[in-house]
């Protein structure tokens, strides 16, 4: 390979120097050890040098200090590909209608959607109501002309983030008489809401604010009281549904639920029919749900008391509740009725029976017909069920897509709305007539700057992991690419709390096709790709089957020609960067560069600390290590644990100070050790959001920026820092 200049001078800038002082922003951060035991309640112990740089209230001089300097120094390891991050960026904006909308969606006698206007980082929801000649179709048309008669604005989000660095319009709620607007911001990335309420009529924003919630609110029917859940402060847990009735100081808000067990989640909605206001509480293994008439939520009723292994979810409408589950062994679910007075698993009756090989993911109720989302080897389907046991799926054309219910917020209409995409189409959003088949395209993300999805090919391969399993994996890349085993790649990944990675469009990756790049997914155990089972391979002491699959994966690209051995990269956030990091340490020399967002990495002592936010919650997830052989297990992945002298590849690590969900000082550590005992001459950056948490800047186009900077890095390390179009040749 022939690097270009500005690849060498990026290169030269950005080698590793032994540590030094802080001072001088072309060399490494070095930062303090402290020693600090860790102890287990079984005895076990662990040094951690670099716990001191935990703070909770994020106040620490020295501890901010090591993080800016870490800035300061990616910053100026990052000078020579500015121009290459600006481009990136200049690409991606360019691809975006600044002044896009959504489909409308209608419910109780209004349209409601949201768009944004041309150079504006934040949405606009607003509402029109619903009369002659008012529909989905008028509402788009007059939005992309710029009329905007007859429109109410709910909330201009940019009018709300002005001045601030970060904010974000978690949830809002529409009281059942159309006139009132509860809503929940939070201003720092902390996932702390404060309630506000408007009212839509007059404008008017009252005084009663609530703080220290979760995004989840719900109205009752006499249209001034809110219910809604209360964190704990610390843990950030959900902990107590409560309701506030307008006017009245939120000091003396009553509570309606408490949970005691903390491994238990906790959510508010309203049924199907409108008829219940619902409580469900979950943990990883086990679900419980209590209900109340929506007209008089005075008293919650249990539909079924919860087990351990019994998970379920419910929603009513007629005379019954539709409730899935995978009780009575159902690993892959099953939908059950019950009616409408239940308060126990004995009423359950069997609808849709327990399959193998299809996953129910959830299901819709219509008049006259069910929507069930599904999975079946590895792609997301949906089928329609009809009143008379008929039923049919939604068709799709490619060989990798993603496809799921859209927003039906009305249940007596034959039309059915599904969204469907795949990485080379843009997000469409259909509606289909169940009775007469007719489809409508309602809209498809629109795509600038000449983009033709003709130009790039999609397609799944099937990857056999070294225990027999069959991994699948998802590619796209520009038409006419040879798999000549010189191309870079960018595989991704994440594998864990059965979240599956569907293939989806991305504007951002267009950016890296057109430079000649392949991306892969890889659908990993850990997930729900191919079925519960998928997942449950994939956790607690199976855990590092999701680590091996990524290898293995990897391992079959490269030998299939798809891409050059030292030119692969590798990326993953949150549990994803939990697997970029025990990549990291399990198979160095198979990756040039790893990027790792927000990285779960300091997985044995954040599970020793129960007050730590989510920590309690996942027990049943990785484990209890206050048990020994859940410990035991976890000290052999644990990324920060698992770090020993060794060349180590190229690295972009990213965070936010303020994250929730994986706190700051985990990366921080585990790039203090890293820079300790990492042999290798690539280098290793580590950004800090100092305004954010897990989800990055709030603004939608300052996290393009952020993504800018980080493909900068990685196109750097490939090769593939020169121009646009380009593809490096060896």
């Amino acid at each position: 390979m022939k690097p270009t200049s500005l690849l060498l001078a990026a290169t030269l800038l950005m080698t590793t120097t032994p540590n030094a002082s802080a001072a001088d922003a072309t060399l490494p951060p070095d930062v303090a050890k402290k020693p600090h035991v860790v102890k287990a309640p079984h005895g076990a112990q662990r040094n951690d040098e670099y716990y001191w740089l935990r703070d909770d209230k994020r106040e620490n001089k020295e501890m901010l200090a090591y993080l800016e300097a870490e800035n300061a120094y990616a910053t100026a390891q990052m000078t020579a590909l500015k121009p290459l991050e600006n481009r990136l960026y200049d690409e991606i904006v360019a691809r975006i209608k600044q002044d896009d909308s959504s489909v409308p969606s209608r419910e109780r006698g209004y349209w409601y959607y949201s768009r944004f206007e041309t150079g504006q980082d934040y949405p606009i929801h607003a509402r029109r109501k619903d009369g002659p000649g008012v529909d989905a179709a008028s509402i788009q048309k007059a939005n992309a002309d710029g009329d905007f008669a007859g429109e109410t604005v709910l909330l201009d989000v940019n009018a709300l983030a002005k001045d601030k660095k970060y904010y974000q319009v978690g949830d809002y709620a529409i009281s059942q008489d159309n006139q009132l607007l509860a809503y929940a911001d939070d201003t720092n990335g902390r996932r702390q809401y404060t309630v506000r309420f408007k009212n839509l009529a007059t404008g008017e924003t009252y005084a009663d604010e609530i703080k220290g919630v979760s995004a989840n609110l719900v109205w009752a029917d006499d249209n001034k009281t809110l219910f809604y859940v209360e964190n704990d402060p610390e843990t950030l847990l959900t902990k107590r549904v409560k309701k506030h009735v307008l006017g009245t100081p939120v000091a003396q808000d009553a509570v309606v639920y408490e949970e005691k067990d903390d491994s238990f989640y906790m959510g508010i909605d309203r049924t199907r029919d409108d008829r219940y206001i619902v409580i469900g509480v979950s943990s990883t293994v086990s679900d419980e749900l209590r209900y109340a008439p929506a007209a008089d939520p005075s008293a919650f009723t249990v539909l079924a008391p919860r087990a351990r292994d019994v998970e379920y979810d419910a929603d009513h409408f007629g005379d019954r509740w539709v409730i899935r589950t995978n009780a009575d062994r159902a690993t892959n679910f099953k939908v059950v009725t019950a009616p409408s007075g239940s308060t126990s698993r004995k009423d359950w009756k069997d609808w849709i029976a327990h399959r193998d090989d299809v996953y129910i993911e959830g299901v819709e109720l219509f008049q006259g017909y069910t929507a069930v989302a599904e999975r079946s080897d590895a792609l997301e389907r949906v089928r329609i069920l009809k009143a008379n046991g008929e039923s049919e799926f939604v068709k799709a054309d490619e060989p990798a897509y993603s496809m799921g219910l859209s927003s039906n917020p009305e249940a007596d209409t034959p039309w059915l709305r599904y969204s469907y995409t795949s990485l080379t189409t843009p997000a469409t959003v259909y509606e289909l007539n169940v009775d007469t088949g007719e489809r409508r395209l309602l809209k498809r993300q629109p795509v600038l700057g000449g983009f033709d999805a003709a130009q790039y090919v999609t397609e799944r391969v099937w990857v056999p992991a070294r225990d027999g399993a069959r991994i699948p994996v998802s590619l796209v890349y520009k038409r006419g690419f040879e798999k000549n085993g010189k191309a870079a790649l960018l595989q991704y990944g994440y594998g864990s709390y059965g979240a599956s990675m569907d293939p989806g469009f991305s504007v951002v990756n267009v950016s890296l096709l057109d430079r000649g790049m392949v991306y892969a997914i890889a659908h990993i155990r850990g997930g729900e790709e191919m079925g519960r089972k998928w997942y449950e391979d994939g956790k607690l002491l199976k855990k590092k089957n999701t680590f091996t699959d990524f290898i293995d994966v990897t391992d079959y690209l490269v030998k299939a020609g798809y891409a050059a051995p030292d030119r692969v990269a590798a990326y993953g956030g949150s549990a994803g960067g939990l697997l970029m990091g025990a990549i990291a340490n399990m198979a160095p020399d198979k990756y040039r560069v790893i990027l790792s967002q927000v990285p779960f990495v300091d997985v044995v002592t954040t599970m020793l600390d129960a007050s730590i936010p989510l920590t309690t919650n996942e027990y049943d997830e990785w484990g209890n290590p206050e048990q020994k052989k859940y410990y035991d297990y976890m000290l052999t992945y644990s990324p920060y644990d698992n770090l020993s002298k060794q060349a180590y590849p190229a690295m972009f690590v990213g965070t936010g100070l303020w994250d929730s969900q994986v706190q700051y000082f985990e990366p921080a550590k585990y790039v203090a050790r890293l820079r300790d005992l990492n042999t290798g001459a690539y280098p290793l950056l580590f950004r800090t959001n100092m305004e954010a948490g897990h989800g990055g800047k709030s603004g939608r186009f300052q996290r393009y920026r952020e993504t800018s900077e980080m493909f900068a890095f990685m196109l750097g390390q490939l090769g593939l820092a020169g121009g646009g179009a380009a593809t490096a040749t060896h």
